[in-house]
């Protein structure tokens, strides 16, 4: 049984709950260790049934320890309230982000009147905050890999090609180093740079605008997610200006980062500073998010986000400025929260000017 999965039972006592249905793939790899498929999970004090059907339980049956197997007989929705049923549980929680209206009017039908199904919301996410040291070195390696892709991109880069050409070498190094995408990448050059999430199209690339990269790696399940800004020729004042300022934002947004420190703290430094240069209607969107199993997870890097941040969680640190039709600049760090400060994960991937 993982860590995670003792951590979880002990919670169901403390918010008064018997069991709870996990039914997010995520949810359910990170709390068994193993990754999952079309599988939910029952977790209670009495044991931890592993809920799949035939395609898996070979598989599954090698690789899980003190969790309990149960194939699908049937219907996935009786299996569920059977094992509760099985387990005289009276209080039984579910995920309600993660299971649809349709499933859980299934569910609710064929329960008892004495077993309560009740609404729980990021009960395991809460908990996926906080990294492991096995964890973190996951997510380590997806920014070695990042690093790796981002020296690659260097090269690649030239003044006439298109955006579409370079994400396919970018595509083919990946495969080359037996990696995979966490996201969609985004290549995003001159005006094109100035939409947050653009998507790859042909255009040439062309000189004197940025072009703004976005990449993320999986490995073994643990996503990274940087953005870095490269030139070709002689760089514009007026893009230099804010590609300094954004650059200058999230330093001042890194510098406050430590544990017990308010999170909307961290996204107030940040947009004031680039509010103070007349460009605060051109940030619109929050100055982060958590990074883990997920490439975007909870904490969000917000204003709105008046919890704490607490060692060993992972955020993104990414200011940026949109100018429409004309060019964009954002900048994105991936950063570890530590008692005394915080570790800069990914720092020792320059940023090209």
């Amino acid at each position: 049984m993982t860590k995670q999965l003792k951590q979880l039972i002990k919670e169901l006592s403390i918010n008064n709950l018997e069991a709870l249905l996990v039914t997010d793939e995520t949810n359910v790899s990170y709390l068994t260790g193993f990754t999952s498929h079309d599988s939910w999970l029952l977790i209670s004090k009495q044991g931890s049934y592993y809920i799949t059907d035939f395609r898996y339980i070979d598989e599954v049956r090698s690789k899980l320890k003190n969790i309990y197997l149960q194939k699908i007989n049937g219907s996935i929705f009786k299996t569920v309230v059977n094992l509760a049923k099985k387990l005289k549980v009276k209080k039984l929680g579910f995920e309600s982000k993660h299971l649809s209206q349709a499933e859980y009017v299934f569910i609710k039908k064929y329960l008892s009147k004495s077993i309560k199904f009740i609404s729980t919301f990021d009960y395991v996410e809460i908990l996926r905050q906080i990294k492991s040291d096995e964890e973190l070195k996951k997510v380590k390696q997806a920014i070695t890999l990042t690093k790796q892709a981002f020296a690659f991109l260097k090269k690649t880069i030239k003044i006439g090609v298109k955006e579409s050409a370079v994400e396919i070498a970018l595509s083919n190094f990946l495969k080359s180093k037996g990696c995979s995408y966490a996201f969609e990448p985004i290549i995003a050059s001159g005006k094109n740079s100035a939409l947050p999430h653009a998507p790859i199209t042909k255009k040439t690339i062309a000189e004197k605008e940025p072009i703004v990269v976005d990449i993320g790696i999986d490995f073994l399940g643990y996503k990274s997610d940087l953005t870095r800004v490269y030139f070709l020729g002689k760089i514009p004042s007026v893009v230099s200006n804010i590609y300094n300022i954004v650059l200058e934002a999230q330093e001042k947004a890194i510098n406050k980062i430590k544990a017990g420190v308010p999170i909307s703290e961290i996204d107030r430094v940040a947009r004031n500073y680039i509010k103070s240069k007349g460009l605060g209607k051109y940030f619109g969107h929050a100055l982060g998010h958590g990074v883990g199993r997920n490439t975007h997870e909870i904490p969000s890097i917000s204003s709105k986000n008046k919890s704490e941040l607490t060692a060993g969680m992972i955020i993104t640190v990414e200011p940026a400025v949109y100018i429409s039709n004309k060019f964009g600049i954002r900048l994105e760090d991936m950063v570890l929260v530590t008692d005394n400060g915080c570790e800069v994960l990914s720092a020792n991937i320059n940023k090209p000017n």
